[in-house]
């Protein structure tokens, strides 16, 4: 199933595939427990669903405790904490990018863009 979320999430199905992360999440709770690496696994997966559907506070806070779970249960020198630590990190950066990314398109759009490859030759 979290191969079929990632499948959907990659053809932009992004919804099927975040009914799918859920679907995932829940089952290894029940079958394997909150604290299973599986279970921990599947929380990011989530996470980039749903920052592919622009939900980036949310993934970022799954993310944020994804990490925290991962280092209370894995330690904190286990890579895959390792790695939990960068992942909400990086999506805020990638945040942050795409929201100057967007204020400029917005800003050139409503011609207050002062770049000389956007300006318009009144002459």
């Amino acid at each position: 199933m979290a191969n079929l979320a990632s499948t959907y999430r990659n053809q932009g199905r992004r919804y099927k595939a975040e009914e799918l992360d859920v679907q995932v999440i829940d089952k290894r709770k029940r079958v394997l427990g909150a604290e299973h690496p599986d279970t921990l696994t599947s929380m990011p997966n989530l996470a980039f669903t749903l920052k592919s559907q622009r939900r980036n506070e949310e993934a970022i806070l799954l993310m944020r405790k994804c990490f925290q779970l991962r280092k209370q249960i894995l330690g904190p020198q286990h890579p895959y904490t390792e790695t939990s630590l960068k992942a909400p990190n990086k999506l805020q950066m990638e945040n942050r990018n795409s929201s100057r990314t967007l204020n400029a398109s917005l800003s050139c759009r409503l011609h207050t863009c002062k770049s000389p490859r956007h300006s318009v030759n009144k002459s």
